[in-house]
């Protein structure tokens, strides 16, 4: 085993997480083979995925109003979104993901093979779903309670609270589906 040793710069942090009541013991792995991000943020929702590994439940807030025959969507950085989830919202039912370009700083642009057919206005949560249909793709039972970055090939040792108190206008983006399967974390 041969020695590494990596420079960052740290970045401010802003935290989410207010309240921390409840948490898995000894924590939980989530596995990063899905992952589109480099970073999982504080407050991301996590479903029990299979072989004892925990899933992210992928969200992303629209930051920009698009038509209804539109089929490119425009994003706020920290999602995890990758070519082929189904990207779907409250009012529409998922389409494959045909195209990420991420060479904007401030936004990210997601491409769609077929449009998801309603309009669709700023600040709305698209999230990945099962298929061609408005359910999650996975349901969340806990949050991780700190920033993790995300290593190509290794899993993440992460934190999930399940009895907690977030700050929603700091913490990734949910919907009333995730707000009602996480019973026991209060968004304020």
């Amino acid at each position: 085993m041969s020695l590494t040793i990596k420079r960052k710069k740290d970045n401010r942090v802003v935290k989410c997480v207010l309240h921390r009541v409840a948490d898995i013991p000894g924590g939980v792995t989530v596995s990063v083979a899905n992952l589109g991000g480099s970073t999982l943020f504080e407050g991301t929702p996590l479903a029990v995925g299979e072989n004892g590994l925990f899933v992210v439940v992928k969200t992303a807030q629209i930051v920009t109003a698009a038509t209804e025959t539109a089929t490119t969507y425009e994003v706020a950085k920290g999602h995890h979104f990758k070519v082929g989830d189904r990207f779907a919202t409250d009012a529409c039912n998922g389409q494959l993901i045909t195209a990420i370009d991420k060479t904007d700083p401030a936004k990210d642009v997601i491409t769609v093979g077929t449009t998801l057919g309603a309009a669709i206005t700023a600040g709305t949560c698209a999230f990945e779903s099962k298929g061609a249909d408005k359910a999650l793709k996975n349901t969340p039972v806990a949050i991780a309670g700190s920033n993790y970055d995300v290593e190509s090939g290794d899993n993440l040792f992460v934190d999930a609270w399940v009895i907690g108190v977030v700050r929603k206008s700091n913490a990734p983006v949910v919907n009333d589906a995730i707000l009602t399967a996480l019973k026991n974390i209060v968004y304020v």
